[in-house]
């Protein structure tokens, strides 16, 4: 048997076979076999790929073209220009954007590292007929395994005894409670949750004993498998990083278009010296090129970041904020995200009746004695309970009922007990007062009423009849079908303890006492955050492990699953296999709710929704979730659940484990991405006004604008407004507004249509002022250079205000509530007029001699812009253009 023969299906084969294909027996490996085994396979550890230096990391962040184009303008502007401060400015934006992408990929590279640290430590084999403990590493196939409770399976393990095995796998499979292990027949086509006679590497015993032999290690488990995943899962970039992509090779086609064409009429048809021509079409390019955007744009989302921790929304990736605003589809995991992750009372069946868990209980009930007597479940010394969660569920729901646990106990202490048996699905334990004995027994009601004879109604016990019998069943029924775990009770006395501890000689004539139904209950606020999300165009897709009926219910609950849908929007992992990628890609939208999943299948879940054309975060707590958080355009962690693994590979992680977080979060994403948009508005159609001005007096002849003029209004006027514009609040009605979905851009929601407009009214108006200073009033050419300069400047700063909202009035959202926005403001007009008034800078920025008449006409044409843009917005609400592009109904 080599490596590349071993069989992955273990579960599907008999005892027999195992051994047969293995090579070994129940006496173990000898050392020497184990040697040679070790030296075949290799250690049973996780691999990692190979990693990239920091240097390489640094680089890479360079083959941006945006980042290109900054590198080419910066030399340029530093050499051809002789603009060193211009320079020095975008290579300070270039540097520090890479720097925040190399600590970010750094920090994606964890979640393998979590895995690693799952391993046992040491593991309990079986090695020529003695058992002897090894570092779990050097564990082999073949190898004979004991597990214990409280053991961390140290590899995937084929079981072959089994006592009372109880293994929690939550982690793994998205099971809510621990899986009880037998050595029944498994299909091979079983999904992972159901191969019971399978113990899997990382996994907990929480219960029992067993022995099995090591059948898979190292990457060839299924957490192995999961960390290769890990290691190949695509790299996809961010619809923020995807809009910045394409923004820039769009303006950098525009703009260097635009820079030719000046030259070759400058230089070709107006005979302007060719070094001239040369700077101001290097001055306008330069100008023209956002190259504060990149830095605006990381301020803007650290700032969001700031504000979604505040909410319990822990940022690890920054452009993850900006994406979840643009989030379309929520793929939810259901244990730990949607539910609390903890089993809970939510009906007790007593005296013919079915009651709520939060209605007052008589504490003598039979019910309530029996379900906290039979109960291994330890109270730590902080009050916590230690335990299977079923049985801990029980003992809360005493102690919440004010039951004197410790109290009943020591009148009435344990003597003996039958323990629960995977055959049998039942426990019973047995107390004494004294002089009598009384045997408490749970277990599975189908199997429990079959040593019943009595039943207890109103503290009178009578013969169990067919009627009674048959209204248990159908009680059974009523409860599983809501999703609940269904536990029977009994009870008899006895005058002495049986010889012998077996169920045989325990449980029989049972006096049937009453059911519990236990659910892992979903949060309550996340009904509530489904119904938001949905109202903002958002779709909630549930993902769990557990069985088909309990997830559908559950859903239904959670309000994904309405009445109408509940048939044909659940689908279980086995059912997926059967259909192709073609056929899912075009059903996937059908599906609400996906039952009984492998991690495999989340990732396919996920891609499907993407091949759509849709923005997909995918929530999750376990290491199964790691792979489809990874692959999702948002992968979103459990901060007090989740594992270091999930954690590790998600973009951002809920510090309060709370599905309402994510819409909270949603909101601000939303408001970051307005707040982004308005900043690119702003810039653009401040520099669509430059280049336009320029643009036009060049084909005229005009010589408007020196490049000190240019890059000053650059330096001055882009910076501290559009980073200010980042601080703004969010407009009321950003959660009515349809998702902005992958093919939306920088330019969508309106922005391209303000963003032309505005532009071309800004670059009109200084034209206007440069023709009015030179034809109507013949002022000298120095002086109608500074007019359109400082009309240029003063009109951005003015439009600044415009920019607070693409449609609404700039008076309807409190145009001076941003504190920082009027203090940038203020500190941009302050630098505009230092070189206007400035003795030496005055005169090498041309503006002296200036009249109050020239000051008034630069005012109110630089103003102006505010009641033009104002005039816009109102024809532009009138006709139902804002409600267009932001899909409001």
């Amino acid at each position: 048997m080599s490596k590349e023969q071993l069989n992955k299906a273990f579960f599907a084969q008999n005892e027999e076979e195992v051994f047969a294909e293995l090579q070994t027996t129940k006496a173990g490996l000898s050392k020497e076999e184990a040697a040679k085994r070790l030296a075949e396979y290799g250690e049973n550890v996780l691999e990692v790929g190979e990693k990239r230096s920091t240097l390489q990391k640094f680089l890479d962040q360079f083959k941006d073209f945006m980042i290109i184009v900054l590198l080419a303008a910066a030399i340029i502007s530093g050499t051809v220009g002789h603009e060193i401060a211009d320079a020095i400015i975008i290579l300070a934006v270039v540097i520090i954007n890479a720097a925040l992408g190399v600590f970010q990929e750094n920090k994606a590279e964890e979640a393998i590292e979590a895995l690693k640290k799952m391993a046992s430590p040491l593991a309990n084999v079986r090695r020529g007929g003695e058992v002897v403990q090894i570092k779990s590493e050097l564990l082999v196939p073949g190898d004979i395994i004991v597990l214990e409770a409280g053991d961390v399976v140290p590899a995937d393990v084929r079981l072959y005894s089994v006592n009372s095995l109880k293994v929690e796998e939550a982690a793994l499979t998205g099971e809510s409670v621990p899986v009880e292990k037998d050595l029944l027949d498994v299909a091979e086509d079983a999904p992972l949750g159901d191969r019971k006679n399978m113990a899997f590497s990382s996994t907990n015993v929480t219960y029992g004993r067993a022995e099995g032999v090591v059948a898979l290690t190292g990457m060839n488990t299924e957490v192995g498998n999961i960390a290769h995943m890990l290691q190949n899962a695509e790299e996809k970039k961010t619809p923020l990083q995807e809009n910045q992509d394409q923004m820039g090779k769009s303006l950098t086609i525009l703009i260097l278009a635009i820079a030719i064409v000046m030259f070759i009429v400058g230089f070709g048809f107006n005979g302007r010296p060719w070094l001239d021509m040369l700077m101001v079409s290097i001055s306008v390019a330069v100008a023209a090129i956002p190259e504060g955007l990149p830095a605006i744009t990381t301020i803007i989302l650290a700032l969001g970041t700031q504000k979604m921790a505040s909410r319990n929304a822990l940022v690890r990736k920054l452009p993850a904020v900006e994406t979840l605003g643009g989030t379309e589809v929520i793929c939810s995991d259901k244990t730990g995200t949607l539910t609390q992750n903890k089993m809970t009372i939510e009906k007790v069946y007593y005296n013919g009746q079915v009651h709520d868990a939060h209605e007052a209980i008589d504490l003598s009930l039979p019910v309530m004695r029996i379900m906290n007597f039979a109960n291994d479940t330890q109270v730590a010394n902080d009050k916590s309970l230690i335990g299977d969660p079923t049985e801990t569920a029980m003992v809360q729901y005493g102690l919440d009922k004010n039951f004197d646990l410790a109290g009943e106990l020591a009148k009435m202490p344990r003597v003996a007990e039958v323990p629960f048996e995977s055959d049998r699905k039942m426990a019973s334990t047995i107390h004494t007062n004294g002089s009598k004995f009384y045997v408490a027994t749970k277990g599975a009601p189908d199997e429990l009423l079959k040593r019943c004879n009595f039943i207890v109604k109103n503290g009178v016990v009578s013969p169990m009849t067919a009627a009674d019998r048959e209204e248990i069943l159908e009680t059974n029924h009523s409860l599983a079908i809501q999703a609940l775990r269904v536990l029977a009770t009994a009870y008899k006395d006895i005058d002495a303890l049986p010889a012998a501890m077996t169920s045989e000689a325990v449980e029989h004539d049972l006096v049937f006492a009453g059911l519990i139904g236990e659910i892992d209950p979903e949060r309550p606020e996340a009904k509530l955050a489904i119904a938001e999300a949905k109202k903002a165009g958002i779709r909630t897709v549930m993902i769990t492990g557990d069985h088909r009926d309990t997830a559908a219910a559950i859903a239904t609950r959670l309000g994904i699953l309405d009445g109408t849908m509940t048939a044909h929007s659940v689908i279980t992992g086995a059912e997926l296999n059967e259909i192709s990628d073609d056929e899912f890609l075009k059903t996937v939208q059908n599906y609400s709710v996906y039952a009984r999943v492998s991690p495999e299948h989340k990732v396919r879940i996920v891609k499907a929704w993407q091949d759509n054309g849709k923005v997909v975060a995918m929530t999750g707590d376990g290491v199964n979730d790691a792979p489809s958080l990874k692959q999702a355009d948002i992968g979103i962690g459990m901060g007090i659940t989740g594992t270091e693994v999930s954690k590790g590979a998600s973009d951002m992680v809920l510090a309060d484990d709370n599905f309402a977080t994510i819409v909270h979060a949603v909101e601000e994403g939303r408001k970051v991405f307005a707040n982004i948009q308005k900043a690119v508005q702003y810039l653009l159609s401040a520099n669509l006004g430059e280049v336009l001005t320029l643009f036009i007096a060049t084909l005229l002849g005009w010589t408007i604008l020196e490049p000190i003029h240019l890059l000053w209004i650059n330096l001055v006027t882009d910076v501290f407004p559009a980073i200010a514009l980042g601080l703004e609040e969010a407009e009321k009605d950003v959660m009515e507004q349809a998702p902005r979905g992958r093919s939306s851009n920088f330019f969508s929601n309106g922005v391209f249509t303000s963003m032309i407009y505005q532009g071309i009214y800004e670059g009109g108006i200084t034209l206007f002022v440069f023709w009015l200073a030179t034809s109507y009033y013949g002022f000298d050419l120095h002086i109608a250079e500074a007019m359109a300069f400082l009309t240029l400047g003063f009109i951005q700063l003015a439009h600044a205000f415009n920019c607070k909202s693409v449609f609404k009035s700039m008076f309807s959202v409190n145009p001076l509530g941003n504190k920082p926005f009027n203090y940038a403001i203020l500190l941009s007009l302050v630098l505009m007029l230092l070189v206007a008034f400035i003795p030496g800078l005055n005169t090498i920025f041309g503006i002296y001699d200036m009249t109050g008449q020239q000051w008034l006409i630069v005012v109110l044409a630089a103003l102006s812009v505010i009641p033009f843009v104002e005039i816009a917005k109102a024809i532009l609400r009138g006709v139902g253009y804002d409600k267009k592009v932001n899909g409001i109904k």
